[in-house]
Order: structure tokens, then sequence, then C-alpha cells
């Protein structure tokens, strides 16, 4: 059994972490720390809880009792916190936030996207778990580079849902503004377009285009929906076959020769990938759930490879009902 520890527990992807974990044959959560919430019942947080734990939510933190340990901090918390506390050195960490998804002299952690680097993943003793962001638009294009189809800039435009804002309210997450409503936000700056660079590159080193990103603020709860445009003149069959080859032994990334739904993934830990010609341009499209795929399913999925267990082990969701 796994023995876990989850840091900065109160957001959404320290909840659905819990979701996860508390159903998983493998796992057990040892302790779940908020400093705000010591004391209190997760379910009073987490709502969605009920019935499935009777944990508290504790100020202390027993690295000695745990194999493994989760951060769901806020980006940029997880360098100060290593700063101020002795983790031991047999103690694995996967972090959920951005400070150490992009390679460094001193960065030891792996990034964290098992279709790019499940071996390496496997290996490791501290894992950078990708953006929600950079996972759906990294599968959209990863085959492509693989093959070194890569030329020229690639436009990507990609809506999330309110959940990907974190479970702080602010002036752009509140239902009266949001319901209804799109807007743009962060265009062609995301934080997430050097680490989606550094992997293509991984693959297809020449590759010098841009990555031109639109994120979208989005009107529904969770997923992320991309559509990704480049210049190409490989037959359609032949790129099909790219994808489903370089996904073969991929459990939850599936390319589809029918146009896909973004509801299709919602509540799972899948991706789905389509692509169309339209004369030298191809339309690749994606999608995830941006709180699974895109952050907790995502962490499971590499706990599970660091562990040696079977990749999909407590990920066999169902998608929402239409």
């Amino acid at each position: 059994m796994i023995k876990i520890g989850i840091i900065g527990g109160a957001g959404y992807t320290a909840g659905e972490l819990c979701r996860l974990l508390l159903n998983h044959p493998e796992a057990e959560i040892v302790f779940v720390n908020s400093e705000s919430n010591a004391g209190n019942l997760l379910t009073e947080v987490h709502a969605g809880l009920h019935g499935e734990t009777d944990l508290r939510f504790t100020d202390e933190l027993p690295f000695e009792q745990v194999d493994v340990v989760f951060f769901c901090f806020g980006h940029g918390k997880s360098t100060q916190f290593l700063a101020d506390h002795y983790i031991p050195a047999d103690v694995r960490i996967i972090d959920l936030a951005q400070d150490f998804r992009l390679p460094a002299k001193d960065n030891d952690y792996v990034y964290g996207l098992p279709e790019l680097n499940r071996c390496r993943i496997a290996g490791a003793q501290h894992v950078a778990n990708p953006g929600c962001f950079a996972t759906c638009i990294q599968l959209g294009l990863l085959p492509l580079a693989k093959a070194g189809l890569l030329e020229g800039d690639v436009a990507v435009n990609a809506i999330t849902g309110s959940t990907g804002a974190g479970v702080k309210p602010s002036a752009t997450t509140h239902f009266s503004w949001r319901s209804g409503n799109m807007s743009v936000y962060k265009a062609f700056n995301h934080q997430h377009v050097p680490e989606i660079k550094a992997s293509l590159c991984s693959l297809q080193p020449g590759f010098e285009g841009q990555i031109d990103f639109i994120p979208y603020r989005g009107d529904f709860p969770r997923g992320i929906f991309a559509t990704e445009v480049l210049s190409c003149d490989v037959l359609e069959e032949e790129i099909a076959g790219l994808y489903k080859d370089f996904y073969s032994e991929a459990p939850f990334t599936h390319y589809l020769d029918k146009v896909i739904d973004m509801k299709q993934v919602v509540n799972t830990n899948k991706c789905l990938i389509h692509t169309e010609r339209h004369g030298n341009k191809l339309l690749v499209t994606a999608c995830i759930d941006n709180l699974l795929k895109g952050a907790s399913g995502q962490a499971v999925q590499n706990m599970n490879l660091m562990f040696d267990l079977e990749e999909t082990t407590g990920l066999r969701l169902k998608p929402v009902a239409f």
C-alpha cells in the first residue's frame, strides 16, 4: 500500500486527488495538510467526499510516515516550501504546480507527461506534473513533432472551464460574470507555452516556430477543448496513422476518426484527438478534463508509474452522461 501525503489540500485539484486516492486500491492517504483548515473534516471543504472519508485536515507534516507527497500549491510556492522544509530523500514528490516543469541545471524533476516520458517517470524520484492547457495542446502535437512535421508557427485556440482558475473567487470566476460569457486572457503570453515548446523540441529539435496560443475562459465548470492549425501537405490517412501509432500504448489518449466533443472526456483521465485536412492546412482538435488528465488524474497516473503499478489503476472513470 502506497502511503500518501497531500499538501495544499483545500483547492480543486487536491479535492479531485483525494477523491481518486480514496478509491485507489493500492493507496492510503496518511495526511492532508492545510493550515487554514487544520482540524476540519475534509468534507467541510470537499463536500463531494461525504460518505467517502472521515479524514481531517492537519497543519502537521509527518513526512516520515509517507512514501510520496503531492504538492497542490499555487504556482511558485513549491520552491519556497522546499527551501523552508526538510523532506526525507526517500520520499517521492509529485508537484502539480509549474515550478519544476522546465529543464534547468539543478532540476532533477522529470516532466510528468506519460505519453512522452513514461520510462523516465517510472524511475523518477521527483515529477513535475504538466499544466492543463499544456497537456491538451502537447498531446495534439507530439505525433507531428516526432515525425518532424512541425513547420512554421502553430495557431492554437483553447477554452477552459472555470475550475481552471482555482477555488478562490475572483472578478472573472463569479457565476454571474462567467455564465453565458467568453473572454480571452494572457493571449500569446500564457505560462504554459514554454513547457509546450520544450516538449515539442525534445522530439523535433529543429522546430523554431512559435506557438501562437490564445486561451479563452468558458462558461462551463470543467474541461478543455483545443484547436491547433498548421501548414501540412501530408495525406490525411498518413496523419491518422502517425497518431494511432504514437498513442498505440497510451491507455488514456485516443485518436478518433470522427469529430470529438469535450463532453466525451469530462470526469475521465482521457484525451481525445481528431485531425482533418483543409487544403494545405491541418486542423487538430484535442480535449481533456482540466482537473483530471490536466491535473490530478495525470498525477495519479504518474504515481502508478513511479510505484510500478498498472498505469490505469484507480483511473478507469466514466464520462458524464449526455
